[in-house]
């Protein structure tokens, strides 16, 4: 009822204010207009960096500029921006990596997301009679155990990733690589509005444990804009990963620092789970939309599935003939996506655990047959597309990364701890903040998890298994082997749409690349059955037709997603970093 009411009231708002209602023009995020151009795009005939903070993709030109290659620079922005953004990822989290190499035509994918422990369970986030339960620290009882405190921490596999990825391919010496995100750590940086409202929003679990306090609520004040934030612990840690590789945050010192904490909080990583941490090598999903090549993440992601699934309903259609945000191309996607999305709760889950059917959710006569079900003049309810509720809701607390160098390589990576500040959990002595993303598991079929994304049987948990995720990041290339656009976005379970708009708006709407980034988003996640906008942005007509067509329209608080993205252009390349957050694109 609130948020019928705090809708009813912005639909009157801009009634009052008298809103364009035009929908010919492309209505962009109100930030785009607000920053100068030169802050979020870029130009650069070799190489082209694109993150959600401007001192991690300097971290990254810094190394193409030095004779670096794509890896180099993703992995030195990697590094930087966990220590940058705390709030959306760190080296106590995980992530996926893509990474084509233009020479070879060829396409690597990186699975280094967390892992459940060996102690996990199927009910364990459950109370006697069935709900969810709280955590208990300290003699305190805090809320959502999957997503609050140690027992929602899964084993961390970003440093495992990063280090394997700079293994296979990077072209710099590891300690050179982590050079600038140590620099930052010791010398700090002013706390931005995204990390000041981030503490003020966990500031009751950050505030909890010893270990976050210290960082983030000094002498039990949250830290301030514009305010140094110096992390000596976390640079400590670099440093070791710097000199003796991820075996010593895996078995060594680091290790120890980590275990010490599952203890003082009752969790269940233990020194096996951390020893036998290992990154999985997956083969690249690989679709093909109007004579492009689409390289996806395979399961556990479920987002490279279903933007694949999503384009191939879509193939058949002249998106820029139907028109760009008109009322039946809004109708279209919002159909293509609920289809995906139930896919997403029906099938999706670790492939090493479950029988996920990717020949069928990624042929095209399987998108075919969902597509002639979309009829132009009704809408599906969703429950007719599946019987039971099975969607989990995501953290839009997540970062992405885009690299292209002057070989013409590209990486494509989405890394994240999950929920703000992850579990809320530092582990003393380290600077790292832990992950909670034992959340994306399904807690209970039916169960709606801290993002109402609800969960099926594919995603329950399982010792080792890994988590499902929207994580989605994405390579487009050419009919000649040659990389034309990598594309990522945070958001939770945001991440999907956003990336397919994104990929949509610049193939077949033939937008620029900023504006293909910034034209407003909407979303239907299947459930709940409804389409959600985002805030001051889509026209005030467009949702009083969907309204009168019948759609529940909700309004977004908060912008859909923050894609990193570049393209090739005709003097080399374009990045463009999403307004919706603080990020920079880099170029040379």
């Amino acid at each position: 009822m609130r948020s019928q009411f705090r809708n009813s009231i912005f639909l009157g708002l801009l009634t009052l204010l008298g809103v364009s209602c035009s929908t010919t023009s492309v209505p962009t995020f109100p930030s785009a207009e607000k920053r100068e151009r030169s802050d979020f795009v870029a130009h650069g005939k070799q190489g082209m960096i694109a993150t959600a903070h401007p001192l991690a993709s300097q971290a990254g030109l810094d190394m193409l500029q030095h004779g670096g290659n794509a890896v180099d620079a993703a992995v030195a922005a990697s590094f930087a921006i966990s220590v940058l953004r705390p709030q959306s990822t760190g080296i106590g989290g995980g992530g996926f990596l893509l990474y084509y190499q233009e020479d070879k035509r060829s396409a690597s994918a990186y699975d280094f997301r967390e892992r459940a422990p060996q102690r996990a369970h199927r009910d364990m986030y459950l109370d006697s009679s069935g709900k969810p339960k709280g955590f208990s620290y300290a003699g305190k009882t805090i809320p959502d155990a999957s997503v609050n405190g140690h027992l929602s921490v899964g084993v961390p596999g970003l440093v495992a990733g990063l280090l394997r990825a700079h293994r296979d391919f990077g072209s710099l010496p590891l300690s050179i690589v982590m050079a600038p995100a140590i620099k930052i750590a010791i010398e700090g940086f002013p706390v931005n509005l995204e990390l000041a409202n981030a503490i003020v929003r966990r500031l009751e679990v950050l505030k909890n444990f010893p270990g976050s306090a210290e960082i983030f609520v000094p002498k039990g004040k949250p830290l301030q804009l514009g305010q140094l934030l110096k992390q000596s612990d976390l640079a400590k840690t670099l440093r070791l990963v710097s000199l003796h590789g991820a075996d010593v945050f895996y078995k060594g010192e680091i290790a120890e620092k980590i275990l010490a904490e599952m203890q003082a909080g009752k969790g269940i990583i233990s020194a096996g789970d951390l020893r036998n941490y290992a990154v999985k090598i997956r083969q690249p999903l690989v679709g093909e939309y109007h004579g492009y090549q689409v390289l996806a993440m395979p399961p556990p992601s479920s987002g490279g599935v279903h933007i694949i699934e999503m384009l191939n309903m879509l193939a058949g259609d002249d998106l820029q003939k139907v028109g760009f945000h008109q009322l039946e191309s809004i109708h279209l996607l919002t159909e293509v996506m609920k289809r995906a999305y139930a896919d997403r709760a029906k099938f999706l889950g670790d492939m090493d655990y479950v029988d996920v059917p990717l020949d069928r959710l990624l042929s095209k006569e399987y998108a075919f047959r969902l597509r002639s079900q979309i009829k132009p003049q009704r809408i599906t309810p969703s429950l007719e597309l599946a019987k039971a509720p099975q969607v989990p809701h995501e953290s839009p607390s997540t970062t992405h990364i885009s690299v292209v160098d002057r070989f013409g390589n590209g990486v494509s990576t989405t890394q994240t701890i999950n929920f703000t500040f992850g579990s809320g959990v530092v582990a003393r002595g380290t600077g790292i903040v832990l992950n909670d993303e034992m959340d994306d598991f399904s807690i209970k079929e039916g169960v709606p998890n801290a993002y109402q994304l609800v969960g099926g049987e594919a995603n329950a948990i399982e010792p080792g298994k890994t988590m499902l995720s929207s994580m989605s990041p994405t390579l487009i290339v050419g009919a000649e082997g040659k990389l034309e656009m990598v594309v990522g976005s945070p958001g939770g379970s945001h991440i999907i749409s956003a990336t397919l708009q994104t990929i949509i708006n610049f193939l077949d709407y033939k937008l620029p690349l900023d504006q293909a980034v910034h034209a407003y988003r909407f979303h239907h996640q299947w459930l709940p059955d409804e389409i959600e906008v985002e805030y001051g942005v889509m026209p005030l007509k467009s949702v009083l037709t969907l309204q009168q067509r019948g759609y529940k329209v909700r309004v977004a608080t908060r912008g859909m997603g923050d894609v990193q993205a570049i393209a090739r252009s005709e003097n080399g390349w374009i990045g463009v970093s999403d307004t919706r957050s603080i990020g920079k694109s880099l170029g040379y």
